[in-house]
């Protein structure tokens, strides 16, 4: 009996990733930002792990900022994501059925999705202005937490006028 070794099966290849769509704001700036992002924050944490090991002392800084960052990447790798028809989603009802039941699902849910990012856009531009009036500021560092928050809504906006876009490309291609 022949017993292999993972070295022994090739390794299959990935598809190459669909093309991007035609938009016209390109997507390498949500591109870059997600890579700034995450670079920043693998150097930043990899600092405080270091610091950290060598003198028992951690940077308080790089929690607040590494939040931050995690927020800034998750939206600008979501909005990309949406664009590249590369999120969660089910694809058994996304790309099942005729040409006009996806039509419709799909006016359906970029309209679902763009209303919420809308709402949500409304609710962090308010939580901004909040913590400006309030002058609320970090525990860490006690910076003002409106430095962090005021990048959401545009973060939330951007994500929102790119949904748009799609849903406008969508209704332009009606079966």
């Amino acid at each position: 009996m022949h017993s292999s070794t993972p070295s022994d099966e090739p390794i299959p290849e990935l598809p190459p990733p669909p093309p991007d769509p035609d938009v016209r704001v390109p997507l390498l700036i949500e591109d870059w930002l997600t890579v700034l992002s995450l670079g920043t924050l693998a150097v930043i944490t990899m600092a405080n792990v270091i610091v950290r090991y060598m003198t028992d002392q951690s940077f308080a800084w790089t929690e607040e900022i590494s939040i931050f960052l995690l927020i800034v990447l998750t939206m600008s790798a979501g909005s990309s994501a949406f664009v590249r028809k590369l999120h969660i989603r089910i694809e058994l009802f996304a790309d099942g059925g005729t040409a006009k039941r996806q039509y419709r699902l799909g006016v359906l849910t970029d309209s679902i999705t763009l209303l919420f990012f809308v709402m949500l856009t409304i609710v962090l531009a308010r939580m901004a202005l909040d913590e400006f009036n309030w002058g609320d500021t970090s525990p860490a560092i006690g910076v003002p937490t409106w430095w962090y928050s005021m990048w959401l809504p545009i973060l939330s906006t951007g994500i929102s006028l790119r949904i748009l876009g799609m849903l406008r490309r969508r209704l332009r291609s009606a079966p």
